[in-house]
């Protein structure tokens, strides 16, 4: 569900009352809306512009090559040929990935002389690819 329908449905949602939206609920037996849990729910839910950001940080992660970009950039700063290298594609492809990171905040970069060096944008990027790496480990 897309995030304009997720807000229409919380619009049109009472508490106490079923949504006027289709909800699935074949996991319940008894179709019952808790309000108490409902409007915890609501409180810790960030504000959209907020949503929409992380949304597309997890977008710019949830793709293979720019994925194994950051696991290197994890490790050390590299430029575009060496991310080209460790990742097996192209130049054009690994500079088209930077560009997508780059505009999520996840990757920054610093030019000295001739060569463009990339690295993690800050520290909440690296626990955030540990976390995921972590629990990508985990059986399932």
């Amino acid at each position: 569900m897309s995030l304009e329908a997720q807000r229409a449905v919380w619009s049109t949602a009472y508490i106490g009352c079923m949504p006027t939206a289709p909800v699935d609920l074949e996991a319940c037996e008894v179709k019952q809306i808790h309000p108490e849990a409902v409007q915890l729910a609501r409180a810790s839910v960030a504000p959209p512009a907020r949503l929409e950001r992380a949304l597309s940080m997890l977008k710019a992660v949830a793709d293979e090559t720019r994925l194994r970009i950051l696991v290197g950039l994890g490790a050390t700063e590299l430029c575009v040929c060496d991310l080209a290298a460790l990742t097996l594609v192209s130049e054009s492809a690994v500079s088209h990935s930077l560009r997508f990171l780059r505009e999520a905040n996840l990757v920054s970069s610093d030019k000295r002389g001739r060569v463009v060096y990339y690295r993690l944008a800050d520290d909440h990027v690296r626990q955030l690819l540990m976390s995921v790496l972590s629990h990508a480990s985990e059986p399932s």
